[in-house]
């Protein structure tokens, strides 16, 4: 079967690899650098991302939209969050109501809605999932174990995803939570920031397991407010992507923090957002703002949110996790 994937980032390239593993699948990885396609049709690597690994013969690249999606019979989208709308318009022309899932891990920062909203809506499908869990890219290329949670609007598309993308190393758990596994992905970048914040700052992992706990309870009820339920935060895409990205320098999300703490230097704040995708950034935005407008104070949030966007001192982190009730 052939398989489209909807970005070339280093995730898109992990999830590539373990579409790759059923030897019957043709992966046709989309691109909009020409450049980039060019360069692997003459290589057959991903020298700007990942230059000593293999790649299989049954993944390809393009920067055509209509050759990606031509007799494709699952596509998987894996962009940046606030590129999907985009995408989502660009691909209508091609688009025959084949089964897609949702990879990327965010609110669609316009419409402050989550991007299976996004999808649904502008592609007029249910043929819709979405995976997220406590997956580094670097680890899936490595073949280490790893596991995800899925959820979507409809059993025939969960299904055709796990019997592709399951394999020897990587697990598939079904949830009936597609709202909360959205918000358990999108919020955990949020506060993987302000880890990386207490890192940066000098604080211990005392203080870090300490905002990891309190935030769990945060994530949860924001979860319930949303339409979203509170067990999901029991899943992969809850704790278990929280401990990751809260805990690792591999997460971007968690080394924009540490920089925040460790500078508190504007400049190198901005260049680092400058050369690098921090999901949790743009995310926050949408969830400040979203919660804002359904009338849901979260204090957590927005400490965060003041620090990240406004400036606010970023000791103060410390200083509300002891005072919070």
């Amino acid at each position: 079967m052939k398989i489209t994937i909807l970005g070339t980032g280093a995730y898109s390239i992990g999830i590539a690899l373990m579409l790759a593993k059923r030897k019957e699948n043709n992966i046709m990885l989309w691109t909009e650098n020409p450049d980039l396609a060019d360069n692997f049709r003459k290589m057959h690597k991903f020298n700007s991302i990942f230059p000593e690994v293999e790649i299989p013969d049954n993944i390809m690249v393009t920067d055509s939209y209509e050759k990606a999606l031509k007799d494709t019979g699952l596509i998987f989208l894996i962009t940046s969050a606030k590129y999907i709308l985009n995408v989502c318009e660009n691909i209508l022309p091609y688009y025959k109501k084949t089964p897609l899932c949702i990879a990327s891990k965010g609110i669609e920062h316009t419409t402050l809605s989550p991007l299976s909203e996004i999808v649904k809506h502008t592609l007029k499908t249910n043929n819709i999932s979405v995976i997220s869990g406590p997956t580094f890219a670097i680890d899936l290329v490595n073949n280490e174990p790893a596991a995800l949670a899925i959820a979507g609007l409809n059993k025939k598309t969960i299904n055709l995803v796990r019997e592709n993308l399951a394999n020897d190393t990587l697990k598939l758990r079904v949830s009936k939570d597609i709202i909360g596994i959205q918000l358990c992905g999108s919020i955990k970048n949020i506060i993987a920031i302000a880890a990386g914040i207490l890192k940066g700052l000098g604080y211990s992992e005392s203080t870090q397991a300490f905002l990891i706990n309190e935030s769990l309870h945060d994530m949860k009820n924001i979860i319930y407010a949303l339409g979203g339920k509170k067990k999901t935060i029991l899943s992969f895409a809850g704790v278990g992507d929280l401990l990751l990205t809260c805990s690792s320098s591999k997460s971007r999300n968690y080394s924009f923090g540490y920089v925040i703490g460790s500078t508190k230097d504007n400049e190198q704040i901005e260049e680092y957002l400058k050369n690098n995708t921090v999901e949790g950034y743009y995310t926050l935005n949408s969830i400040y703002k979203m919660l804002q407008k359904k009338g849901i104070e979260i204090p957590l949030i927005t400490l965060i949110h003041n620090i990240v966007c406004k400036g606010e001192n970023p000791n103060n982190l410390a200083t509300f996790l002891i005072n919070k009730a």
